[in-house]
């Protein structure tokens, strides 16, 4: 097996406790923190969600027609919750650390390998939003 995949859980059992502490945040400032308005898009985000086929553009955050239990067993809900939290989790480890780590922290400390990640985290943001994304939505 290689090393990348060789990790200690017990020796970093803290990771356990900050992943449930951030579902269980997630949720208590999703249903009860949110404010009830919608959300102020650009009129051709909307368009453009509309064109693709998302009912309501605006209303929520996570549009209900992408991001739902009844989608997530569907090619499209697979795709984007299996194997899109898959490159994540896989991509933060491999850069050895996350977008907003390498980008906020990494930078300021003038580190070159933050920098490098950086872009990379931006193009291929930039390509799957304008060359992946409109095949699959």
């Amino acid at each position: 097996m290689s090393d990348f995949f060789k990790f200690d859980w017990k020796e970093a059992s803290w990771n356990l406790f900050f992943a449930v502490g951030a579902v269980i945040g997630g949720y208590i400032a999703s249903h009860f923190m949110m404010p009830d308005q919608a959300i102020d898009l650009n009129p051709a985000t909307i368009e453009s969600l509309k064109a693709v086929g998302v009912a309501n553009p605006g209303a929520e955050y996570l549009p209900g027609s992408i991001f739902s239990f009844e989608n997530l067993l569907t090619g499209q809900g697979l795709l984007f919750m299996v194997v899109g939290g898959f490159m994540v989790g896989f991509g933060t480890r491999y850069a050895g650390g996350c977008t907003s780590g390498h980008a906020i922290s990494g930078l300021s400390n003038l580190q070159l390998t933050s920098l490098v990640a950086t872009i990379g985290f931006f193009l291929g943001g930039l390509i799957v939003t304008h060359f992946v994304l409109p095949y699959v939505l």
